[in-house]
């Protein structure tokens, strides 16, 4: 009996990539960089020279009383980090209502450029800067434009091919479908991007389904989809075992974490 998957008996893998160009390239995405950040950066800057510390800039960015739509907010939180303490992430200092300013202050206020100096660089921001600035804040804005543009071709695919299914899901942004919070027995965390079922059976999941975006990570982290598919695999394993239900798992990708050897053969 041969073993050997259909994707580890591909020559040349880069032939099953799916090629969707997104985004903007360099240079022509810097004007679009500067034209968004550069009134963000101003502000910030603005900020800067009417505050006495670096501490009181991270306190009025995150007080909440302070009216700010939430695009100037984060804008500030990125400039903070980028420019006054790299260890306070925009991914923490985002959670206004669950983590107090204070925490950052006390525990890292150390780490935090003294506002002489920011007053210093603020005031004689140089052209040049603020392209450099602004293309650093922008870095991840189209990250997931992408990924919504596979999925979105997936789900166009999948319904026009088998009309007997539905598929459910958000095509954009959207949270994850939690597994356990519809399928009665699945005690599991198991958050999907998707899932099929039988038009004639709706209480029926026949599939669940995962899109992973690999051309918007490095290598290191496209080998480590392995691990968490086989995760995937080994939690739909468990739910079979206990209940005898079992359904089939997806995983859509547009290919180029499949270009590693590891991942093919796995």
């Amino acid at each position: 009996m041969n073993n050997k998957s259909y994707l580890s008996s591909i020559d040349d893998p880069n032939t099953i990539i799916t090629a969707i160009p997104s985004g903007t390239t360099f240079p022509e995405l810097l004007e679009d960089k500067l034209e968004k950040y550069t009134p963000y950066i101003e502000e910030f800057r603005d900020i800067v020279l009417k505050s006495d510390s670096s501490a009181q800039v991270l306190k009025y960015i995150r007080n909440t009383t302070v009216s700010m739509d939430k695009d100037k907010r984060m804008s500030f939180l990125k400039i903070f980090r980028r420019c006054v303490s790299l260890v306070c992430d925009t991914e923490a200092t985002k959670k206004i209502q669950k983590i107090s300013t204070d925490v950052f202050i006390d525990n890292y206020g150390h780490t935090f450029k003294s506002i002489k100096r920011l007053k210093e660089q603020f005031d004689h921001l140089t052209p040049s800067q603020y392209a450099a600035l602004s293309v650093l804040l922008g870095e991840y804005d189209n990250r997931g434009e992408q990924g919504y543009v596979l999925t979105d071709m997936f789900f166009t695919w999948f319904e026009d091919t088998y009309p007997e299914f539905t598929i459910e899901g958000p095509r954009g942004a959207g949270k994850d479908i939690q597994l356990n919070s519809i399928l009665e027995g699945f005690i599991d965390e198991y958050p999907c991007d998707f899932i099929i079922r039988n038009k004639s059976d709706k209480n029926q999941i026949v599939a669940v389904g995962f899109a992973r975006y690999d051309s918007t990570r490095g290598g290191a982290q496209s080998d480590d989809r392995t691990g968490g598919n086989a995760d995937k695999v080994s939690k739909a394993n468990k739910y079979y075992e206990k209940s005898g239900k079992k359904f089939k798992i997806i995983f859509l990708s547009d290919g180029p974490g499949l270009s590693h050897k590891g991942n093919l053969e796995n």
